[in-house]
């Protein structure tokens, strides 16, 4: 990367002659007139290295982003693979070189322009990352340095081997470890919207809706956490396995048993609280199954994410009836607009973790029939993988491999 010559090529001689130049005068020969000329920045040299590469990192001039050029529901149609010149971080921002990226249910809902319809492609896809910290502004460097590691999310610009984000959005982590990325969305909206919205009591029962997957696994962990019994669907053995091992009372494959009669038959006074990604059917289902008094937290309506509308078919004409019936709750979560709760739960999730009270399982697509998810290409193969409902936890791309001699990898 080609770097301002301030930056990287002035020694500290030359950067010491500069102090005083502030509103330097320079004389005509001729003239005898001496005029003013453009103030120039003092740049205190000494932290140069901190401002750009790390042990050899070597940055180079381009790099590979995902960027949306066609709204559409189908990922692949909507985004491509753009080569575009590696970012150059301002004051207050960090360069960071991605080793891994989160998938999202809602990264077709962002290449199909739902969230915020001004915004027209061309535009950056991904939501979330973790990697080194190779270059940064500087006031960004009271904060941080070359070499730290970092994960965030944000509105975009995440798939991408290299991401500048804003240092005030930048989350510290130990490691670059792929599961304090599952912390930064999937776990953070299971933690606040069963804190915020669940009210849940000890003794209570939770449905968990695709329970093994990205965020459900934490919202089988947090629901127990709080003294309740938690059921908790899936696709397969090998998913209801697992969620066992996380504690789920009452895995349910809906795949080899009838949903509807094991909550009819199993739970005959209903759900008290149902945490609900899927939508449609099931959606109706978890209506259907509320307690007296039930709250049913949506937070995602994946099946219908590829349909042009965005929104699965649902039933909902006589919906004011049965929560009138029940004095039951339909409460939607959006994380968005819960950022004020973010800090205090990203904290707590890290301590669990760092404690090992809070698995963070990650699918980094070993058992995908063409392997890893290695490389930025593969986030087009992460995304089918997820929405094959095939994936146990969440689903990691892994962008760029370690750099070697990293103690912190």
């Amino acid at each position: 990367m080609t770097s301002p010559p301030s930056l990287l090529l002035l020694g500290r001689r030359a950067a010491a002659s500069l102090i005083g130049r502030g509103c330097a005068g320079v004389t005509d020969a001729r003239s005898g007139v001496r005029s003013a000329v453009p103030r120039r920045f003092i740049i205190d040299t000494s932290y140069a290295a901190h401002f750009m590469d790390f042990k050899g990192s070597a940055i180079p001039s381009s790099m590979k982003k995902l960027v949306v050029t066609k709204l559409s529901q189908d990922f692949r149609e909507a985004v491509s693979v753009r080569t575009v010149a590696v970012p150059t971080p301002g004051d207050a921002e960090l360069l960071v070189r991605n080793r891994f990226v989160g998938i999202n249910a809602s990264d077709i809902n962002y290449s199909a322009g739902r969230y915020d319809p001004s915004v027209k492609p061309p535009f950056d896809a991904g939501f979330e990352g973790i990697g080194e910290v190779v270059g940064l502004g500087l006031s960004a460097s009271s904060r941080y340095a070359v070499g730290d590691t970092v994960a965030y999310f944000g509105s975009g610009g995440a798939f991408a081997e290299y991401t500048v984000v804003p240092a005030k959005e930048s989350v510290p982590v130990p490691s670059v470890r792929p599961e304090f990325l599952t912390l930064l969305v999937s776990g953070a909206t299971a933690y606040i919207a069963l804190r915020r919205l669940g009210d849940l009591a000890k003794g209570e029962t939770v449905l968990v809706t695709a329970a093994a997957g990205g965020t459900g696994q934490f919202a089988v962990q947090f629901a127990k956490r709080a003294g309740c019994h938690v059921v908790g669907t899936c696709s397969s053995d090998e998913k209801a396995g697992f969620l066992k091992s996380i504690s789920c009372d009452r895995p349910i494959n809906y795949t080899a048993e009838d949903l509807a009669k094991t909550l009819r038959k199993e739970y005959p006074l209903g759900i008290d609280v149902v945490y609900e990604s899927v939508g449609g059917s099931v959606l109706e289902l978890a209506v259907n199954s509320l307690a007296n008094k039930g709250r049913l937290i949506v937070i995602g309506f994946i099946s219908g994410y590829q349909t042009a509308s965005g929104i699965a078919p649902f039933k909902g004409g006589t919906l004011p009836v049965k929560l009138l019936q029940k004095s039951a709750s339909v409460r939607g979560f959006f994380l968005p607009h819960f950022v004020g709760d973010y800090k205090e739960a990203l904290s707590s999730m890290m301590q669990m973790f760092a404690k090992g009270e809070l698995v963070c399982e990650v699918d980094c697509g070993d058992m995908a029939e063409e392997g890893r998810f290695v490389g930025l290409e593969s986030v087009f193969r992460a995304v089918d993988y997820m929405y094959a409902g095939r994936n146990l936890g969440k689903v990691v791309v892994e962008v760029a491999p370690p750099i070697v001699g990293d103690s912190k990898l």
